[in-house]
């Protein structure tokens, strides 16, 4: 098993290992798992998020394109053809388009899609705009903190580097990818708390308690990205251990911050300022909590109970038509949330997480026999 810990996270661990005694969740049925995945999923796709102009939304923008992240995982965890038929049906609507904004990490997010479909279908794919945006900011580029200033990029446009590298075999695209993600996590990532600002106008903003602003979605969109960028870089790549070891970091420091449902909440460090359970947050932090589980990067023994406990949460947030509910809806900080509130991006975290619980559960059912 490769795990390596920074010598910072020997503390967290204890931590984590304290967390994770508070209470063992079952390990969930890999039937159950992926009823839940389609239930969810197919309510998403029969209940399509309307596009705001206000949030700069788009039809191949970052929202569907969340969602369709998950419907990609869903085809690889179920086989079912109507999966990746309807992903697309959803690039071909976009005639394989990013969105309009050239220096804009959510316009990029949908090539991680139409990379995914080029790989499965290469008569039908199309990734001819998607790589002439890349090529065009690099012809021109900025430092990642002026053109990935804010965390959630990080899940929307490095990981279709990685994957533009994986398809086409140029380096460029990973070098690129390199010098603009940590130029941005230098940025962002607080080494005190161990977690990262959503942007720098959070740097010395405080909960009413005095705490520091840390946004769940916005750390669990990072740890997601890093684990989508991990899964297309060559294992022989000199940077590989630098991603690694901050999913380790981020890992370390967020499963002691667990609510005792399993559910995340929207401020990190205050819980009590917005004490509703938050669902996106979750689904991206159990996904690459899981991805580092199955991968042998985090302790098995260590993580699966927070992992398992999260999935419980998450659970217990579907509605009986499938929807999600507490999504945090769309922002930029912190926010109240309710039961009813449904977001695609949530969707599409929650197929993910249960796309890797779904193999971790597989040698979890080989030892009981």
């Amino acid at each position: 098993m490769r795990q390596r810990l920074i010598p910072a996270l020997w503390v967290l661990t204890a931590m984590i290992c304290s967390a994770c005694a508070r209470q063992a969740a079952p390990v969930p049925e890999k039937e159950e798992v992926l009823r839940l995945m389609k239930a969810v999923a197919d309510h998403q796709i029969a209940h399509p998020t309307g596009h705001s102009s206000a949030n700069r939304d788009f039809p191949m923008g970052w929202v569907p394109a969340s969602f369709y992240t998950g419907v990609m995982a869903l085809y690889e965890s179920s086989g079912d053809e109507k999966y990746l038929q309807q992903a697309l049906n959803w690039a071909e609507s976009n005639a394989w388009q990013p969105g309009p904004r050239l220096r804009h990490a959510d316009d990029h997010a949908c090539g991680q899609i139409y990379l995914e479909l080029s790989a499965l279908v290469p008569e039908q794919a199309d990734i001819t705009a998607i790589r002439a945006v890349y090529d065009s900011l690099m012809a021109d580029p900025l430092p990642g903190r002026v053109d990935w200033w804010w965390c959630d990029a990080l899940y929307m446009s490095p990981p279709t580097l990685a994957r533009l590298a994986a398809v086409t075999g140029e380096k460029k695209y990973l070098n690129y990818m390199h010098d603009m993600f940590w130029d941005t996590v230098h940025f962002l990532f607080d080494r005190e708390a161990g977690l990262m600002y959503r942007d720098e106008q959070y740097f010395y903003s405080r909960t009413a308690s005095g705490q520091k602003v840390f946004w769940a979605r916005g750390n669990g969109w990072t740890m997601a990205g890093i684990v989508r960028i991990l899964q297309y870089l060559p294992e022989k790549d000199k940077k590989r251990i630098w991603y690694e070891n901050l999913l380790l970091s981020l890992s370390a420091s967020i499963v002691p911050l667990q609510g005792d449902d399993g559910l995340w909440r929207a401020s990190l460090l205050d819980a009590a300022e917005y004490p509703a359970p938050e669902s996106s947050s979750t689904g991206f932090i159990s996904y690459a909590l899981a991805w580092g589980v199955n991968q042998g990067l985090l302790d098995r023994d260590l993580y699966s109970p927070v992992i398992f406990r999260a999935w419980q949460g998450l659970v217990s947030a579907v509605h009986e038509d499938g929807m999600l509910g507490w999504v945090q809806p769309i922002g930029k900080s912190p926010d109240a949330v309710t039961f009813d509130d449904t977001q695609a991006y949530g969707a599409g975290a929650f197929v993910l997480a249960a796309s890797e619980i779904l193999k971790m559960i597989g040698p979890m059912e080989q030892d009981r026999k």
